[in-house]
């Protein structure tokens, strides 16, 4: 580690880490639990997104107005979040507020009160967002074609949950699962900008110091008995006339993200579709105007990986869409990639990185992201060393591993004008 980040783990299994960032009046700090959606068993799904709506409702302390009004009085930034392999909650606070922002972190995490009476009204409240998402297409496309893509796995569930699994959350499935899963064995606490170390970890041993740990810590996800997940290659034809939009998903299998090919990985997906000057964007909004939205990314867990191509388009452009976007695939597996278009990737990816070092936000973030998923801090220089060393040869090969017609997916809801897809389309 460089002299800036510090690391300290206590007996009870808590993770501590700090970046000082010199010249900063500002702190990010936050607390992530090595835990999401796939640490879920089937009939608990969505448990980790109630626990991080639940938590805000009340402590032994604290009521939930106490709890809005202090979190607007330190500057109302305080977010939280469930994915599907961590739940994180974090604030950012001019670093005079250290002391009172973690506090209140602490105890968010540690002393929910978990009434009964406000976990009915919090089950409304996700019942809601769950409606929000059945009225957003391309988020509705996104979760059924995961369920296709992943079936009858936790990867495929929901991140919030369904309605009959969060209308069964009671008192005792959510405190049970609280003190099970979000002991400090699971936690990491990150920090980043004008922090102390040993402050910091003076202020954690205050709060979890005394606590044990009643679950060790585990990436393996109980629903998949410590196998890593399997994807399909699904063909999801949903037909929605009232939508004015055909939305379209085509998927890949992809490196994860421990993966040494994650680095070309994430150049590949750049060059294909992750910015303005990407093919797709060029040659699909730019050149023929058929799409507003389009583009491409990585989805990486711990253990496998998924490439998509998602792009929004007329129910008359659908099928020529959907030919420029395999035909996209197509050139990358048979062409090597120019040496200055790979370049230009690096330069957007690098830049990406070095801007991100300016918040402590992201650097903080970046902190529990690594500790959680590597197990190590990652310096900026050596990711930027990894991505430099990347070649276009690289790009071809993983191409070529994972752009396969047996193993490409295909996802549409909308009114798609007659689309139809077969496995002798998927041609690479």
């Amino acid at each position: 580690m460089t002299d800036q980040v510090r690391s300290t783990r206590l007996p009870n299994g808590i993770k501590i880490l700090t970046e000082h960032m010199p010249g900063l009046r500002s702190v990010t700090t936050g607390i992530w639990v090595r835990r999401g959606s796939r640490h879920e068993a089937a009939e608990l799904n969505g448990v980790c997104h109630f626990i991080e709506h639940a938590v805000f409702k009340g402590t032994k302390r604290r009521s939930a107005r106490d709890i809005a009004v202090e979190s607007d009085r330190l500057g109302g930034n305080l977010d939280a979040f469930t994915t599907h392999e961590m739940t994180g909650f974090a604030v950012k606070v001019a670093d005079r507020s250290l002391p009172e922002a973690f506090d209140l972190l602490a105890d968010l995490l540690a002393n929910p009160r978990f009434d009964q009476i406000d976990l009915d009204r919090e089950q409304k409240v996700i019942l809601e967002e769950m409606k929000m998402v059945e009225d957003t297409p391309d988020e509705l496309l996104g979760e059924l074609f995961n369920a296709a893509y992943f079936p009858d796995q936790p990867l495929g569930r929901p991140i919030e949950g369904t309605r009959e699994t969060v209308s069964s959350f009671d008192h005792q499935i959510i405190a049970g699962f609280h003190a099970r899963e979000f002991s400090p064995a699971n936690l990491v606490v990150a920090a980043a900008g004008n922090v102390e170390h040993d402050r910091l970890v003076a202020m954690v041993e205050r709060a979890f110091g005394e606590s044990s740990s009643a679950a060790g810590t585990s990436n393996v996800s109980p629903g998949t008995n410590g196998h890593s997940p399997v994807p399909a290659t699904p063909i999801l034809i949903e037909q929605k006339k009232e939508l004015e939009q055909a939305h379209l998903v085509i998927a890949a299998p992809w490196p994860d993200a421990r993966s040494n090919n994650r680095y070309a990985a994430s150049l590949l997906a750049s060059v294909i579709g992750g910015g303005t000057s990407s093919r797709l964007w060029q040659t699909i909004r730019e050149e023929r105007g058929l799409a507003y939205s389009v583009g491409c990314g990585g989805n990486t867990f711990s253990d496998v990986g998924v490439f998509t191509i998602y792009a929004g388009t007329s129910p008359e452009h659908v099928d020529e869409v959907f030919d420029l976007s395999l035909a996209a695939l197509r050139r990358i597996v048979n062409e090597t990639v120019p040496e200055d278009e790979l370049q230009l990737a690096k330069d957007q990816a690098i830049s990406s990185i070095l801007l991100g070092l300016e918040s402590s936000s992201v650097r903080a973030g970046a902190l529990a992201r690594q500790e959680i998923v590597h197990g190590r801090y990652l310096p900026p220089s050596e990711i930027v060393q990894k991505l430099e060393a990347v070649t276009p040869e690289d790009l071809q090969r993983l191409a070529r591993e994972f752009f396969k017609s047996d193993s490409l997916a295909v996802g549409a809801l909308g009114n798609l004008n007659g689309f139809r897809v077969d496995r002798s389309r998927l041609r690479i």
